[in-house]
């Protein structure tokens, strides 16, 4: 990386909603590409059935995420600078949280948290580029994964694949669209400078 692409990423703040699959190697991906200040928004807890897709480890079990996922990215980047919030973010405190950010990564669970997420990012912030994921479950057809752009909404994922018994999140396609949705970010933070 040059030295100037460094300094400028080192200066910029992403937010990340959602520090699961998606989240955290979201942010693991941001921290080593130099990305200078994270706030990290998610009021879940580290469990075993997140250790197969998740940026945790065994002994972080019971941890708050985004207190887990702080040790994580410092061992990363000691000198990132990191916001962290475990609480779950409502339209009430989003402003508050995400205001300051230049870019907000959504990497939210369920299909009515995204929805509701969205419209709100577009309501409150609509300045800000948000960067979102849909379908990344199962395994294979990589080829179906793709970035689609509109407006200030970009979205990585194939769009379709929901979570199923038959086709549970595995830690290939959900860190594929995870560095998918870092690198939008990364092309958006270079694009504005």
């Amino acid at each position: 990386m040059t030295q100037g692409i460094k300094e400028q990423l080192s200066g910029k703040c992403v937010g990340i909603v959602g520090v699961g699959g998606l989240g955290s190697n979201c942010a693991a991906a941001l921290v080593r590409a130099g990305v200078g200040k994270l706030t990290l928004v998610d009021f879940d807890m580290v469990s075993e059935s997140n250790l197969n897709r998740q940026f945790y480890f065994a002994d972080q079990m019971g941890m708050i995420k985004v207190e887990a996922l702080y040790d994580n990215l410092k061992r990363i980047q000691p000198y990132v600078a990191l916001s962290i919030h475990p609480l779950r973010l409502t339209p009430l405190n989003m402003s508050l949280l995400l205001a300051d950010c230049d870019v907000v990564v959504e990497a939210m669970d369920a299909a009515e948290e995204k929805a509701w997420f969205i419209e709100e990012m577009f309501r409150q912030l609509p300045d800000i580029p948000l960067v979102a994921a849909s379908g990344m479950a199962g395994y294979g057809h990589l080829e179906t994964l793709r970035v689609v752009r509109q407006g200030n909404l970009t979205v990585c994922g194939d769009g379709a694949t929901e979570v199923s018994e038959d086709m549970p999140p595995l830690a290939p396609r959900v860190g594929v669209v995870a560095c998918m949705q870092a690198d939008v970010v990364i092309e958006v933070l270079l694009r504005t400078l």
